[in-house]
């Protein structure tokens, strides 16, 4: 007999259920979103560090610790006396959203490559959430490098108004007999190295940058609008 993929998932319900009721486990009763943050984040950054190293037994099992912190948060929510809401209010969530945000798959519309299925996807996201800027929804708390890319990607578009070229063509020129991304990365250590000889904060450099990238492409949005 086949078992239905996703079937452990109600057990995983259960048992999260049976550790925040009554009778349960002390510690998992008294915790709330806030006191559960920093599982959050360093599990996140377990999970990252096994995809990083290639450590497929490790990914399996820090998938399965943040999904703990997806069911344990959901059912906290589900106490809330005002506004409850539980698994299956994220889980129909993340579904309606996934098929609305796919209408090359469930619909009609035709996308042929990744990067058009992308474009298309963060044209919709930022209809549905009202949004005015390409880099609206981007957590400014997230590390300053991937912070970086992230401005970065949505807004290639602003390229030639920013005054890009000439800035890239320089950093190329640095970077020009960088042979692998190794070298790059050992290239990044040197600037991280050389900023601290000169008492500069490499995360608050590179955060700053960014902001006044996010700025300038934010005038410019009003200027087009």
């Amino acid at each position: 007999m086949t078992v239905q993929p996703g079937a452990a998932f109600l057990s995983l319900v259960e048992v999260m259920d049976r550790l925040r009721s009554p009778g349960g486990c002390p510690w998992d009763a008294r915790q709330t979103h806030e006191s559960l943050v920093e599982y959050l984040v360093e599990e996140t950054y377990e999970t990252v560090e096994a995809i990083e190293t290639r450590d497929r037994a490790g990914l399996r099992e820090e998938l399965g610790d943040l999904l703990l912190q997806v069911v344990f948060h959901a059912r906290i929510a589900q106490e809330d006396p005002e506004n409850a809401w539980g698994i299956d209010d994220v889980v129909e969530g993340i579904i309606a959203k996934l098929v609305g945000r796919h209408p090359h798959v469930f619909g009609d519309e035709v996308a042929g490559t990744a990067d058009e299925v992308e474009a298309n996807w963060h044209a919709r996201k930022a209809i549905e959430k009202g949004r005015t800027s390409v880099t609206d929804g981007i957590p400014m708390q997230l590390p300053a490098l991937v912070l970086a890319a992230k401005v970065l990607a949505r807004s290639v578009a602003f390229t030639d108004d920013l005054g890009v070229p000439s800035r890239h063509e320089a950093a190329l020129a640095a970077v020009d007999d960088v042979p692998s991304e190794e070298a790059f990365g050992d290239l990044l250590l040197g600037l991280v190295a050389i900023g601290r000889d000169e008492g500069w904060d490499a995360e608050a450099a590179l955060r700053g940058a960014t902001r006044r990238r996010i700025v300038a492409i934010r005038s410019i949005e009003a200027t087009d609008g």
